[in-house]
């Protein structure tokens, strides 16, 4: 498996990230006596043991892992949910009660998936301990700053993990997640990441096939993820707070989602590892900016566009743009050359080879790559087979965010600088009656390298 991070000696726990104080101004968490099942336990391999588990962010996300989960196993409950606004819980609620009542037309049996009960739904920023403390299985899916938290409170508690993507927002969360990572392993959790890529058929072929030699060494890489852009600002509410109208539109603050090329293009910088056997590259140097980026949300600051150009250690190149361009062209391809051949990689239109040989197009058949991430980490539990995603979670985050550092700031930035910088973008006290921090946008040249 490919090294995490450029230092060989093992990773000390804990590690420095301050565990902030995550106190809700609205609804929060009930004490947990009365609330939680004192045998909460560890699974077994039996198929008929329930799994209990939860969900802790109840965006389109989060919703959609936990509809996977009810659906990837006879013996799955969805048990506990959390998000940090009550409005947003108990739609979520009603999304997936109306998703599995759909089911249980076809199976009656489908409706023991279901069993959130009013007291295990709960609001607040700190309501994740309780889904910790009443499952099994969590599920992470809320906006990226919270994640590190989370994640350590859940291996900490010895519960399996599936985290979305990405994990971190800057070099300081970045460790700490490298640490609890490393924490899974040691408990032999399974930690399933939100590169949904990965557990795509047809890309595990042609990925596959690449590692294989298919198109002889990988010399160059260039991925893409251009798009429209986000859903536009979910206006303000009289009586929100700043700090919960940032939370209400979170990807368009740095210090929330770690901008567009960490919170979305990241899936594009996975691929892009994984088109070179996943070795890390060394160095970067990244260009951006806000070309078409409005003033909407109110004191947004994340970029529009990024294109970054990586170097490796042999002096091997891999290339990546992303934007955010309305009523542009679209492209969210992969192209990879090796010295006898090319690969096009799209997972949803094509997956071909080119060489001398002629042309090959995967025949693997088309999965449900979500469905496919949720049958496998359920699966793996009751196996007792432990899946361990962390490096790929720790190392595709690590590109994100030397990019963007590298593009914040105009100067190139090497493995090395990432993992000894000191920026830290979160603020002491994350609470809805705190005020959010300063969200000044980047200008290269000016903003320091951290």
């Amino acid at each position: 498996m490919p090294r995490v991070g450029p230092d060989p000696a093992r990773p000390q726990l804990p590690s420095g990230l301050p565990r902030r104080g995550f106190v809700a101004a609205t609804a929060t968490v009930a004490s947990l006596g009365g609330l939680v099942d004192p045998l909460v336990r560890t699974a077994h391999a039996a198929g008929s043991d329930r799994l209990r588990f939860g969900i802790v962010g109840c965006g389109g996300r989060g919703l959609g892992a936990a509809a996977q989960a009810v659906a990837a196993d006879p013996g799955n409950v969805l048990w506990a949910m959390a998000d940090a606004f009550p409005d947003k819980l108990e739609q979520g609620f009603n999304v997936l009660s109306r998703a599995v009542a759909a089911r249980v037309e076809q199976d009656p049996a489908y409706a023991e998936r279901l069993d959130c009960t009013p007291e295990r739904r709960f609001a607040g920023l700190d309501a994740y301990q309780a889904v910790i403390e009443s499952c099994d299985v969590v599920l992470l899916a809320t906006p990226t700053v919270f994640r590190p938290i989370h994640l350590r409170a859940a291996i900490e508690a010895g519960r399996h993990v599936f985290c979305e993507k990405p994990m971190a927002i800057d070099a300081t969360s970045l460790r700490h997640v490298r640490d609890s990572t490393v924490l899974a392993r040691e408990k032999g959790l399974s930690l399933v990441s939100g590169f949904c890529w990965r557990y795509a058929t047809q890309m595990r072929d042609i990925f596959g096939r690449i590692a294989d030699g298919a198109i002889g060494p990988v010399r160059s890489a260039y991925t893409t993820y251009n798009a429209d852009g986000w859903r536009g600002e979910t206006a303000r509410q009289p009586e929100w707070t700043d700090m919960e109208y940032q939370l209400r539109n979170w990807q368009y603050y740095t210090w929330l989602s770690g901008d567009h090329i960490s919170e979305q293009a990241i899936h594009s910088l996975d691929r892009l590892l994984w088109a070179f056997g996943d070795e890390m590259p060394t160095a970067v140097l990244c260009t951006g900016g806000r070309e078409l980026r409005t003033d909407r949300p109110l004191g947004n600051n994340v970029f529009d566009h990024f294109l970054a150009a990586f170097e490796f250690a042999d002096g091997r190149r891999g290339f990546h743009m992303c934007r955010h361009y309305p009523g542009c062209a679209r492209d969210n391809t992969d192209y990879v050359t090796g010295t006898t051949g090319t690969a096009t990689i799209n997972g949803r239109t094509v997956n071909r080879l080119e060489t001398a040989d002629g042309t090959w197009d995967s025949d693997a058949p088309k999965n449900d790559m979500y469905q496919q991430e949720h049958d496998e980490l359920f699966a793996s539990i009751r196996a007792e087979k432990p899946i361990d995603d962390g490096e790929i979670l720790v190392n595709a985050n690590a590109l994100a965010i030397m990019a963007r550092m590298s593009a914040y700031t105009g100067q190139p930035v090497t493995l090395e600088k990432l993992w000894a910088s000191q920026e830290n973008l979160a603020p002491e006290r994350l609470a809805l009656d705190a005020p959010p921090p300063p969200t000044p946008i980047a200008v290269p040249g000016r903003t320091p390298l951290v």
